[in-house]
């Protein structure tokens, strides 16, 4: 059973996550903040985490950079509802940085699904 990290403030935004991800088969831990899922990811091995770009204590791209140099073989997939139009911009950074995929927020649960599959390599692209 494959063991996602998901890291994003709004505590809706996770709970959404884990329902559709459990029901995928996944394993599901949380974190609130950057700071506390580079924390969880030192102490856990994850096979995939899903990081909010818009985060209180270390932001979402400053957290995929710092991940992607100490566990070079954890997938990330960023996540944003960035306000003022700059989605796709900050998303490409996130890839960019080190992220294999990206999901904009709001997605439905078949695209996170899809999205999830494709970068862990369940699925083909």
């Amino acid at each position: 059973m494959p063991s996602i990290l998901i890291a994003d403030d709004d505590a809706a935004v996770r709970r959404f996550l884990r329902t559709v991800l459990e029901g995928g088969g996944h394993e599901v831990w949380e974190a609130s903040n950057g700071k506390e899922a580079e924390e969880l990811i030192r102490r856990t091995k994850f096979d995939l985490a899903i990081i909010d770009l818009v985060m209180p204590e270390r932001e979402g791209l400053e957290t995929i950079q710092s991940l992607t140099k100490e566990h070079p073989g954890l997938r990330i997939i960023a996540m944003s509802g960035f306000p003022g139009g700059h989605l796709g911009a900050m998303l490409q950074i996130a890839q960019r940085l080190g992220a294999k995929a990206s999901l904009p927020k709001p997605s439905s649960a078949e695209t996170v699904l899809e999205t999830v599959q494709r970068v862990l390599g369940t699925v083909s692209p």
